[in-house]
């Protein structure tokens, strides 16, 4: 089973989304255990503060590292070998993420994702403490929840077992570095828009060399980038 726990100051902007779909089904079969751990309840001071103003002067307010700290300690199972364990930063400033990076995370048995917020996190909780920093794009968001909600959704989608279909995620789009072939169902003709005739013919050699051929056209067409990475 794998086992990913999520420390953010917003535990309830989680609930909704991990109770429907595919990411409830997967806890229910028990595939994959999702926990989510409030910072909050790791901080020592009567309001239960977790960030306060950047030494040195500047707007805003950094999460403090003595939370991080104990959250991580305390959720860190002992009966799973460190190098099956992986900390992950949330930040604007990690490696992007990716459908390769998605599938790279599954050779670790617990994942623990820290959601940042305000204008980020202690210097000494990403040299001390993580593993790794995820972004998952150029741009800002008000904190890391968001973030690990697309991390997790993409995560558990790959669990083997999860989808129904266990050819599902080979033909995802990213999952071999292109875009997904387009995709057809009933009826064969709407509005006079016809479904291609090689997907009706049975025939699955030419079936599969036409979804290669339009999976290289939309690529090139809409991401070029991603072909260029394999030259």
């Amino acid at each position: 089973m794998l086992r990913i726990d999520i420390i953010t100051i917003f535990p309830q902007m989680f609930e909704s989304v991990f109770s429907f779909s595919i990411i409830k089904r997967a806890q229910d079969k028990k595939l994959v255990k999702i926990n989510i751990h409030n910072l909050r309840d790791y901080t020592h001071n009567k309001h239960k503060k977790v960030d306060a103003p950047p030494y040195g002067g500047g707007p805003g307010m950094i999460l403090r590292p003595e939370p991080i700290f104990e959250a991580v300690e305390d959720i860190l199972d002992p009966q799973i070998h460190r190098s099956k364990q992986r900390v992950i930063l949330l930040s604007p400033q990690g490696d992007k993420f990716s459908q390769k990076k998605a599938c790279s995370l599954l050779n670790f048995e617990q994942i623990i994702l820290i959601c940042g917020r305000y204008e980020g996190v202690d210097e000494r909780v990403r040299l001390a403490l993580v593993d790794e920093e995820i972004s998952v794009g150029d741009y800002v968001l008000s904190g890391g929840e968001i973030p690990a909600m697309v991390i997790v959704d993409a995560l558990v989608r790959l669990v083997p077992g999860v989808l129904g279909n266990e050819n599902s995620p080979k033909y995802e789009s990213f999952q071999e570095g292109i875009l997904d072939f387009p995709q057809y169902t009933r009826p064969p003709v709407f509005r006079g828009m016809k479904v291609p005739q090689v997907l009706l013919s049975g025939n699955h050699q030419k079936i599969e060399k036409w979804r290669k051929q339009q999976s290289y056209k939309r690529t090139l067409k809409k991401r070029p980038d991603l072909l260029r990475k394999d030259i």
